[in-house]
């Protein structure tokens, strides 16, 4: 199992402040960034996410009618990667309600969960009508997804990254989004990325690493501060006043 793809932290009943061996940014960002945008990533994708991709490649067909804005024919969808049990995609879906809203992460428990954010009875039929979730590696959905973006048939308007595994142990670095191959793939997929996180480091290496691939973009870190949680950590983190981090990468 790929221990990197499953982004979202698990939340315990305490929430303790990120410990690191690592005082800055990681010293070889920028070359490890260069070294991984400079070549093709070509692990296989695993035979569960293609399946998955084929069933969200079907919702997104039927719901593309609630579409109101094309973009040179695509169609526009939102991800949230790494949405745990789900409260973040309702949030996204009543959000968005003219676009397909895809809710992914590899773990079935914590998806098997995302209904009793549906509604107040915790029905499943009380979800969004734009909202889907499913089970999947994300660097391998990314990769399918990217696909359907240079083929013109996707266009991602907003990325949705909250809370990703920080992996602070130094040696531990590689398993960080802007530290794997996979980084320059997630660069591509949306014209607007937003990262959060508990970890002030893992806001400014992944800012910088996006800075590195794309010159020209709109790319800002700022601490961030919300009154109304819309995922587990967030609730969490704000009881134990944890300071949190956002960055935003945009694409002109």
């Amino acid at each position: 199992m790929n221990k990197f793809a499953g982004a979202a932290q698990a939340v315990s009943g305490s929430v303790r402040e990120v410990v690191s061996n690592q005082d800055g940014t990681y010293k070889d960002l920028e070359k490890q960034v260069r070294k991984y945008a400079a070549a093709e990533y070509k692990r296989p994708i695993a035979e569960h996410t293609r399946k998955a991709f084929q069933a969200v490649e079907q919702f997104v067909e039927k719901e593309s009618p609630l579409t109101s804005n094309h973009r040179g024919g695509a169609i526009n969808i939102i991800l949230d990667s790494g949405c745990g049990t789900g409260e973040s995609t309702l949030h996204l879906a009543r959000k968005f309600p003219d676009y397909p809203v895809i809710g992914i992460d590899k773990s079935a428990v914590r998806l098997d969960r995302a209904a009793q954010f549906a509604g107040k009875g915790g029905d499943a039929r009380d979800l969004p009508r734009n909202a889907f979730y499913v089970r999947a590696e994300l660097i391998d959905f990314w990769r399918l997804a990217l696909d359907k973006v240079k083929a013109g048939q996707w266009n991602i308007p907003y990325h949705a990254l909250y809370y990703p595994n920080p992996w602070p142990k130094q040696s531990e670095a590689g398993r960080r989004f802007h530290l794997h191959p996979i980084f320059p793939t997630l660069l591509q997929l949306a014209q607007e990325t937003e990262l959060r996180t508990n970890w002030e480091i893992y806001a400014q290496e992944f800012a910088q690493a996006a800075r590195f691939l794309l010159p020209g973009a709109d790319i800002t870190i700022q601490p961030f501060q919300t009154d109304k949680p819309i995922t587990a950590f967030e609730r969490k983190y704000r009881a134990a006043s944890q300071h949190l981090w956002q960055v935003l990468v945009k694409v002109r």
